[in-house]
């Protein structure tokens, strides 16, 4: 039996595929966007703080956490990057010929979701490992560079894998620009996908609140970068 090509498949359920991928963009993910900036925003009051935010989060468990993670973090944002990466593999770019503003942003929209994806991917192995074994860890995330929080010395670990390098903090400080981007002008696609702005009226004042938004979470984000390059690493 032929195995259908995935374009096809996507096409044929072109409108759910769409709709889901808009859906989880901004529930569970734009929202523990939010919610992890603002966690990581604690450092500015000083590493104490930044702690007791991570251990309010831990004590769950690592079972609750490990089921929370891959239900509403992991699993909608490998669905929502995949999908989003056939969209970007599939469209056509076209700025040069077409250089109007919305285009512009249709096109910075599609680049930063794949920088968005691949710094999350490599986000979440330099701090976190990807899995949480402990051969895993031992065995391949740290010789390999990854797994270098430990919750339980929050600041010290998270400041010393930011600071490792000037490349390290670029990395940064892109990745976390480029999803806050696309986040906030998501929310403004988003927004004519589910029919809340349709007007040309409607549209240009929907740019207000997901202007606000996308400066909001950007000003968190490297706010919580710089206060974490002040942390003091012991030795």
């Amino acid at each position: 039996m032929a195995i259908p090509h995935p374009a096809s498949i996507f096409g044929r359920h072109e409108f759910v595929v769409r709709r889901l991928h808009s859906l989880l963009g901004l529930m569970p993910l734009g929202g523990y966007l939010a919610f992890h900036l603002a966690t990581n925003a604690a450092v500015i009051d000083g590493p104490e703080t930044y702690q007791r935010r991570a251990d309010q989060i831990h004590v769950l468990g690592p079972t609750t956490i490990l089921v929370l993670e891959w239900s509403v973090i992991f699993l909608p944002i490998l669905f929502h990057g995949l999908v989003g990466l056939t969209i970007v593999s599939r469209g056509k770019r076209n700025l040069l010929d077409y250089p109007y503003r919305e285009n512009f942003r249709y096109t910075l929209e599609r680049l930063t979701g794949v920088i968005a994806f691949l710094f999350i991917f490599w986000h979440v192995f330099h701090m976190h490992g990807w899995l949480r074994m402990d051969w895993w860890v031992e065995g391949v995330a740290r010789p390999l560079g990854g797994a270098r929080f430990d919750p339980e010395h929050a600041p010290a670990t998270a400041a010393a894998a930011l600071g490792a390098s000037w490349v390290v903090v670029a990395i940064y400080l892109v990745g976390t620009l480029a999803v806050v981007y696309h986040f906030s002008n998501g929310l403004w696609t988003a927004g004519i996908t589910w029919g809340l702005w349709t007007s040309t009226n409607a549209q240009r004042w929907a740019n207000v609140p997901c202007l606000i938004t996308g400066i909001a979470l950007a000003g968190i984000g490297v706010g919580a970068i710089v206060s974490m390059l002040g942390v003091t690493v012991p030795p």
